[in-house]
């Protein structure tokens, strides 16, 4: 792409990006603007329907109040109580529902069986269970009714005081498309109450009954749209807010907020749903959006005539620097450009011949300062070394302590191979302090021919006492039963000389059996092996642990990256730094039955190892 059409892009992209910027600025305020109004007035339905609601609870209860202080009631109770005949009011109920403007209304005996009912006359001699409510205030409730459906309503539950045992008086009124049409709506706003025996156990989309959605002015409503948030506020008992699309146009959305009704009990009944049309900030969106692109087209004509007349100025400059570049990039250093004039272009060919001058330089320093960084994150790989010399300087105790009881001869024994290890160990605790001091770098690998079964068997031998010769098997057995960890060494009989630093090598091993030993805290077997290969040394640590996935396996060797809870993740980075530094690799296998493999390749003879540390 030459020149001239780069500027006519970058003019063109310049002004349409402008463009851009200012159009989603001013949509995303009028989305803001828009929201924010949805948002005040659908707080201002929330607050008015609940006092709507609360202003009904109190008519409800206020009505029942009325009725179980009649002289009606009164003579009712008063008359059962005498005669204890209750079949002469079993149509009562339907004469006060009427009085008092109640939709449900049943009188209930002391022992909660129903004296008569003006919803479902035939219930008489039933027992209804929210006559043993105790709540002074009006709550939902399902009501069942004869035709196998039931009704959502407001109830409330009052005694008729008189002389003997007390009856109850249940009363409510209807939540239905009345009570909806009673409520304050804003222009754009819909209301819709859904309420369903499904909705107690909304397992389902199923759950949701498009029969039982109404709407405050009476419309047929879709009940696919709110299915969704429906279902989210019959689960979780909370206000669920949501844009419900309604068809597959934009402007044909809304901002839904559904609100939970629930019961005394605290289990959701029904759900008011409050949707306002986005119609309004879609159709405005819409109209900025085709303003901006008539804007947008009209710059990117007037990019094409200001690039054609700047490409002039600046193209041959710019394509001398393009070719010097070419060659810089080829590897010839010497390349220069003119410098003519003292404009900007002339700057940038100065510039230019100071940057090949100096860029050997540079990258020199680059490599300095890539250093310094590598020096610094193996610095605090070491700080992470220093806690593993003190597990084996516990178990070394510990098994001191429990050989206490063993013959002198054995006891002797025991003790002079566990003085040796914690002297060992001292020292290599102290070896590694001092190292820490050096901040700056890893400690370089000191090679030397060493046999890799003797470094094998002294990582063994440190963190499983019970391998040490002598103990009896017996002994053995049951040290290894109280550590839950069984530990086999297995080595090739040939010999398997290695030259490697023995101390780094042991580093590794330690820390992988440590990862090894975290991975079973219900126990398990660990197992060390070596096998010589053709060119190099294997060394397998294995565990039979919980195993890993693919996803741990693959960031294993990441430093911070951890699996256990109070890990630093830099374990496993100084092995593969130790690894690497012998110039081998490490590799992790983890089999779908569980347990981890940690496999270690070191050539067997190293003319040089890595020195970048």
């Amino acid at each position: 792409m030459i020149l001239r059409q780069k500027l006519l892009l970058l003019f063109a992209a310049t002004i349409t990006a402008a463009v851009a910027v200012v159009a989603w600025t001013v949509l995303l305020r009028i989305k803001n603007v828009f929201e924010l109004r949805d948002q005040e007035e659908t707080a201002l339905f929330v607050a008015q329907f609940q006092r709507e609601f609360q202003s009904r609870s109190t008519e409800v209860a206020s009505a029942i109040d009325r009725l179980a202080a009649s002289e009606r009631a009164r003579s009712i109770a008063v008359e059962i109580a005498q005669t204890g005949d209750s079949a002469l009011y079993v149509t009562e109920a339907q004469h006060l529902a009427s009085e008092a403007h109640l939709d449900f209304l049943e009188i209930v005996s002391p022992t909660g069986e129903i004296i008569s009912s003006a919803q479902w006359p035939a219930r008489f001699g039933y027992t209804d269970a929210a006559a043993a409510t105790q709540n002074s205030s009006a709550f939902l409730k399902r009501e069942s009714l004869p035709d196998g459906t039931s009704q959502l309503g407001l109830f409330a539950v009052r005694p008729v005081l008189g002389s003997g045992p007390t009856i109850r008086i249940i009363g409510g009124q209807k939540l239905d498309q009345a009570f909806l049409a009673d409520l304050p709506v804003a222009p754009g706003m819909t209301i819709a109450l859904y309420a369903d025996d499904a909705a107690q156990a909304p397992d389902a989309a199923s759950a949701v009954n498009p029969k039982h959605l109404i709407t405050s002015d009476g419309a047929p409503a879709s009940v696919q749209p709110y299915q969704s948030i429906i279902i989210a506020a019959l689960k979780t008992g909370q206000q669920v807010s949501s844009i419900v699309y309604l068809t597959r146009h934009r402007e044909d959305s809304a901002n839904v907020t559904a609100i939970p009704l629930k019961n005394d009990q605290g289990q959701t009944l029904a759900v008011v749903t409050v949707a306002i049309s986005r119609k309004g900030m879609v159709e405005a969106q819409q109209h900025i959006r085709a303003i901006s692109y008539g804007v947008a087209s009209g710059g990117i004509l007037l990019a094409i005539v200001f690039s054609l007349w700047i490409a002039a100025r600046v193209s041959r400059p710019i394509e001398e620097l393009a070719r010097a570049s070419e060659g810089v990039a080829a590897g010839n250093w010497d390349v220069s450009v003119p410098e003519r004039g003292r404009d900007e272009l002339s700057v940038l060919a100065r510039s230019f011949n100071h940057m090949t001058a100096q860029l050997t330089a540079q990258r020199d320093k680059l490599v300095q300062t890539e250093r310094v960084a590598a020096w610094r994150e193996l610095a605090r790989r070491l700080a992470h070394e220093l806690k593993n010399p003190l597990f084996p300087l516990q178990l070394t105790v510990e098994n001191l302590a429990r050989s206490r009881h063993l013959p002198p001869e054995e006891f002797d024994e025991v003790f002079e191979e566990s003085t040796r290890t914690l002297s060992m160990e001292i020292a290599n605790l102290k070896a590694i302090i001092g190292r820490f001091g050096d901040f700056s770098k890893m400690p370089k690998p000191e090679v030397e021919r060493i046999e890799t079964a003797d470094v094998i068997w002294r990582v063994a031998l440190l963190y499983f006492p019970s391998l040490v010769r002598g103990m009896t098997v017996e002994d053995a057995d049951a040290a290894a039963e109280m550590d839950k960890i069984r530990c086999s060494v297995e080595l090739a009989l040939d010999p398997m000389p290695l030259d490697a630093d023995p101390e780094l090598l042991h580093r590794a091993l330690s820390n992988l059996v440590l990862n090894a030993r975290d991975a079973m805290p219900e126990g398990g077997t660990l197992r060390l092996g070596a096998r010589p290969l053709p060119d190099s040394i294997e060394i397998t640590v294995a565990d039979s642990g919980r195993g890993l996935t693919p996803e741990e396996c693959d960031r294993l060797f990441t430093p911070y990256y951890t699996t256990k809870e109070h890990g630093t993740g830099l374990g496993l980075a100084i092995v593969q730094s130790i690894v690497a530094d012998h110039n081998g690799t490490i590799r992790v296998e983890s089999p779908s039955g569980g347990g981890a493999t940690f496999i270690i390749t070191l050539p067997r003879a190293v003319e040089s190892l890595t020195t970048d540390n």
